[in-house]
């Protein structure tokens, strides 16, 4: 093998490791069987989410999960593998990565890292039943607005009792 071929490998191992470091969550899966529109669909999905989806060579990949000290990934680099890597939304590749399994039965979640922790498929699964960004504020904006509500009430309600023993 050429020297310019090993640096070029090694770029890739470097890059393929700053994305592990740098991403919220990585969710690695078997993309085989999938037809070109529904590979197409599913990138769509996951870029609007601000995921990336790429396929890399099982060999890239466990030598970047060894640079990115995430070794125990490498027993998930068997067949074609696929890579979903998200920086911001840790929930986001495997909300939609589940949505799509359970649509398509050849796409298979193999496990991940969220929040650099190694998760299996149960855990990724898990993740996938937590709702997005968005509604977890909401609720937690919920949550916090609750107890001013039901003061606001409770002012209200002593208000009117007030005017009504004025009118009797």
């Amino acid at each position: 093998m050429s020297e310019a071929t090993i640096a070029l490998k090694a770029q890739q191992v470097e890059e393929v490791a700053d994305k592990f470091k740098a991403a919220a969550s990585s969710v690695v899966v078997d993309v085989r069987g999938l037809t070109v529109e529904q590979a197409n669909h599913l990138r769509k999905s996951l870029r609007e989410e601000g995921v990336e989806l790429k396929v890399i060579k099982n060999k890239v990949l466990t030598r970047a999960a060894d640079a990115a000290d995430l070794s125990d990934l490498k027993d998930l680099f068997v067949g074609p593998s696929a890579v979903a890597f998200s920086n911001e939304d840790a929930i986001a590749p495997s909300r939609i990565l589940k949505k799509y399994a359970d649509e398509i039965e050849a796409l298979e979640i193999k496990g991940g890292v969220v929040d650099g922790t190694i998760a299996g498929v149960d855990d990724i699964n898990k993740y996938a039943s937590l709702p997005d960004r968005d509604g977890l504020l909401s609720m937690l904006l919920s949550t916090l607005q609750a107890p001013v509500r039901n003061v606001a009430y409770a002012v209200k309600a002593v208000a009117e009792a007030k005017e009504e023993s004025v009118e009797a």
